[in-house]
């Protein structure tokens, strides 16, 4: 009698055992680092070429603007772009740069843009090991120029990963723009799951956001930006699921490890930000070590170096460039205080 009263509940428990070993034998994909040739002559920038040779041999998508007449620049920019975008997230803000006497390397991050495996999630630890690289690169070809870096969106968490990690790298600025910071330990359950089933039970299926949500956020307030990015060449519009859990693994480190950032730091956010949820980039914020600066921007969006007020950004991060304590020209408030009054 009590075995066939418990039969049912060992049956459904011996269920979802099996149906657990069958996900879990469908992984997601993760990028490997390569195995450079026998006359591989080292990292380095070809900017004619339009690509960045990292540590083995993979040649990676990259767009440079550099200061007119072969000017040794103030500071080196090393721009980290965001999730299926590529160098094209600074095309506006690189050449402005290039005019105020900073060099700027933007390249597209391994699965994105112009580089191998598009549409294949790198991984966190060949993405820190590619910018890694970036930056020895960059000191090496301008000993004297501040180094600074940039991330934008997915770019921000890649760079919090790096720099927040152990054995971090050391940078004279540190700009996070829009930080990507959507992590597990802030997203709904539901979705959590969902994604998690999701990248283990077809991995290599690619989606698009629901039309529900592209007509009712965006990106910007300058609808010519985003009629360009509609219109690059290497824009990625259909993402693998394994590469959305990727990058959400990669929002979660970067989000615990915030607080593990030194130096100088700035944390850029818009307050029309429709992407990354307001209590995100708080938590994130909230995380930072104390010398770390905020500044919300009340006209900004997500693409705060493409919106409309864009050049009103390129001068706060300038001026930080030159005095990471002084005022920004903006006078943007910082990002909590401001955030917590409004509530």
């Amino acid at each position: 009698m009590v075995r066939t009263r418990f039969a049912p509940r060992v049956a459904a428990q011996g269920f979802i055992c099996l149906a657990l070993i069958v996900l879990a034998a469908c992984v997601p994909t993760v990028q490997r680092a390569g195995s450079p040739l026998d006359t591989f002559a080292g990292p380095r920038f070809e900017p004619a070429a339009e690509r960045f040779i990292s540590f083995d041999g993979a040649e990676l998508g990259l767009t440079a603007w550099l200061p007119a007449d072969d000017a040794e620049p103030r500071a080196v920019i090393i721009a980290l772009h965001g999730m299926n975008d590529y160098a094209n997230t600074f095309y506006l803000a690189g050449p402005w740069f290039a005019e105020h006497g900073v060099a700027v390397y933007a390249y597209d991050a391994r699965g994105f843009g112009r580089s191998p495996n598009r549409g294949v999630w790198a991984g966190e630890r060949l993405m820190t090991e590619d910018l890694r690289t970036a930056l020895i690169v960059a000191r090496r070809a301008h000993p004297s120029a501040k180094i600074v870096v940039i991330g934008d969106s997915m770019g921000s968490a890649e760079a919090i990963t790096t720099f927040g990690g152990p054995d971090a790298p050391e940078i004279d600025r540190l700009v996070l723009v829009a930080p990507a910071v959507w992590g597990w330990s802030t997203m709904p359950d539901q979705y959590a799951l969902a994604l998690w089933v999701g990248a283990h039970t077809f991995p290599w299926r690619a989606v698009q956001p629901p039309r529900g949500v592209v007509r009712t956020r965006t990106a910007s307030d300058n609808r010519a930006a985003l009629l360009q990015a509609g219109r690059a060449p290497h824009m990625i519009w259909s993402t693998r699921i394994d590469a959305l859990y990727g990058l959400v693994g990669l929002m979660e480190t970067a989000s615990e490890r915030a607080a593990n950032l030194d130096g100088h730091v700035l944390f850029l956010y818009g307050a029309h930000d429709q992407i990354i949820p307001r209590n995100s980039a708080v938590a994130a914020a909230r995380r930072l070590p104390r010398s770390a600066r905020t500044a919300l921007y009340e006209n900004g969006w997500h693409w705060l170096l493409r919106d409309n007020q864009r050049e009103v950004v390129y001068a706060d991060i300038l001026a930080f460039i030159d005095d990471p304590q002084g005022q920004l020209p903006s006078q943007a408030p910082p990002l909590l205080p401001t955030i917590q009054a409004n509530r």
